[in-house]
């Protein structure tokens, strides 16, 4: 009986660790639903600041995942298909947002290696 106890002890302390350190502070947590009209007002900002930038001339295609992480503020990490006309490539783009100053900064926007 003693040896059951224990075994479930060790089953409940792994699982929540895991638990916690899936969701662990400053860690990045899943977008479950990329289509939100927010996470594309992201996106597109990516897209707008990088064109300014760069001079470049991409449209925003479509976000293919996201995640965000808690800070002072929200960090979005985007995997986005941009591009000109009908060619489009896969870039990664970082949004650092602060919703209550009306405050967005693009951190970085890198091609992705397909």
């Amino acid at each position: 009986m003693k040896l059951q106890t224990l075994i479930l002890l060790i089953v409940f302390l792994i699982a929540s660790a895991a638990a916690r350190k899936q969701h662990a502070a400053g860690g990045y947590n899943t977008i479950t639903n990329i289509n939100d009209p927010h996470v594309i007002e992201i996106a597109n900002f990516a897209v707008t600041q990088y064109n300014k930038q760069s001079g470049a001339k991409l449209k925003l295609k479509k976000v293919i995942k996201g995640e965000y992480q808690v800070v002072a503020g929200i960090n979005y990490r985007l995997t986005l298909s941009a591009g000109e006309g009908s060619v489009s490539e896969i870039y990664e783009a970082v949004v650092w947002e602060k919703s209550w100053l009306h405050f967005r900064n693009l951190t970085s926007f890198k091609p992705l290696d397909a």
